[in-house]
């Protein structure tokens, strides 16, 4: 069937399933496949439980006319969501980067649905499958889209800009990340760079940190909306306070004052540039000062992201959702450089580091003991380093009976590590 026919289908029955444990009614399913599962095994099952119509790529279990076959499932999932993208009369942000880009999503959609009904990736579902069902939930209702676009190797962000096709974008920063799927830092620069490079091809702007020399060579001959700390920049930031909460003061270029303090909800310095962004969008898309500072005041991190958590006598700073060497240094180096007493950093491995990870995770080991902070390091990777007095776990579970055992009192402690390690877990023992 051709992706027209299946698109009229889609603009009939606009909802998209791809696991029968929460079928929407009268939704298409895509029966997609992975290493570990087959959807086309429950395309019937999807039927029973609502689904309009369901996509499927084997032959064999094309049992009725609400079974539509084609010849990939997951290739016609994205070519059905390029082809309503070109539909869709929408200005989409595409943002990357190897920090940042989920949070700097969340507090601009917060910044711009203070004047437009804004769509924003739900989550991180920013991969292959992630973007073409974002891209599905847009509307002619909506007047702005965000679509956040992750990748683990070379060729990704292009895929998932000809599906999304943005008008405009951001790429947050790019460091050591996923250096098992990249080879290399170039090789993470040149994956990240592939949405300027689409960019570029259709005459759209970038919004970019205008301190980052990565980024300014990277983005040479495209036109730049600039935010940063120096004044050479369009939209230029102060920062007032980062620890308990981020507060940061903003002015245009050229223009003599600082709009008054804003106080976000987010904790750490290394959120400064995450905010800047959305305030630099913002004043792009014609928010008021006032609009701007409403939207970043009213955002509320979740998801083990930059949370700051009181509890019993511990102040806790949850940012355990993800770790890279720069996320994690950043993090590191705000705990060592804040004013409070007695603090902690628990720490898990960092995945996705291929042949580097030795030599990453010890870079980390020798910043802890140059700073002096005491630590708790968990997983194997930490634990071949040359750790010196730090303790070591292999895994959580073995440091929530440790914490169980040996409370923590009155401490100001950074839990951050992988998602894999399960580093949230712990926050219930401390």
């Amino acid at each position: 069937m051709k992706i027209q026919n299946i698109y009229k289908l889609f603009k009939e029955h606009p909802f998209v399933s791809t696991d029968t444990r929460n079928i929407k009614s009268n939704s298409l399913f895509f029966a997609l496949k992975g290493a570990n599962f087959n959807g086309n095994k429950f395309a019937k099952m999807a039927i029973s439980s609502g689904a309009k119509y369901a996509i499927v790529d084997d032959p064999s279990l094309k049992l009725s006319n609400k079974h539509i076959l084609v010849p990939n499932v997951l290739s016609c999932l994205q070519k059905l969501a390029a082809h309503h993208r070109k539909q869709l009369n929408v200005p989409i942000i595409g943002i990357t980067g190897t920090n940042g880009k989920t949070t700097t999503k969340e507090i601009t959609q917060a910044v711009l649905s203070q004047k437009y009904l804004c769509y924003a990736t739900k989550g991180n579902l920013n991969n292959h499958i992630g973007v073409p069902l974002s891209v599905l939930e847009i509307t002619e209702r909506h007047e702005l889209a965000i679509i956040e676009m992750g990748a683990n190797h070379i060729g990704e962000i292009a895929e998932l800009c000809e599906i999304s096709q943005p008008s405009i974008g951001l790429i947050t920063n790019i460091g050591k990340a996923h250096l098992e799927g990249f080879g290399s830092f170039e090789g993470v620069k040149k994956a990240k760079s592939e949405l300027y490079n689409y960019l570029q091809k259709h005459d759209a702007p970038v919004f970019i940190n205008g301190d980052n020399n990565v980024l300014l060579e990277l983005a040479d001959g495209l036109f730049h909306l600039t935010y940063g700390k120096s004044e050479v920049n369009q939209i230029i930031g102060r920062l007032e306070e980062s620890f308990d909460h981020l507060s940061l003061a903003w002015k245009k270029h050229n223009y003599f004052g600082y709009t008054l303090p804003i106080s976000t909800n987010l904790v750490g310095d290394y959120n400064f540039e995450n905010v800047l962004a959305s305030i630099c969008i913002g004043n792009y898309f014609d928010l008021s000062p006032e609009q701007i500072s409403t939207g970043i005041e009213s955002y509320l991190p979740s998801n083990n992201r930059s949370q700051l958590i009181n509890k019993n006598s511990n102040k806790i700073i949850l940012d355990a959702y993800n770790a890279n060497p720069v996320s994690l240094k950043a993090a590191i180096e705000n705990l060592a450089n804040s004013e409070q007493k007695n603090k902690l950093a628990i720490l898990g491995d960092m995945k996705e580091l291929g042949i580097y990870s030795k030599e990453e995770h010890q870079a980390i080991v020798n910043l802890l003991i140059e700073k002096s902070l005491d630590a708790i390091l968990i997983g194997e990777n930490f634990s071949k380093t040359d750790h010196g007095n730090l303790k070591t776990f292999d895994y959580a579970k073995e440091l929530s009976i440790h914490l169980k055992n040996h409370p923590v009192k009155n401490a100001v402690i950074l839990i951050k590590g992988s998602r894999s390690i399960g580093l949230e877990k712990v926050v219930e023992f401390l």
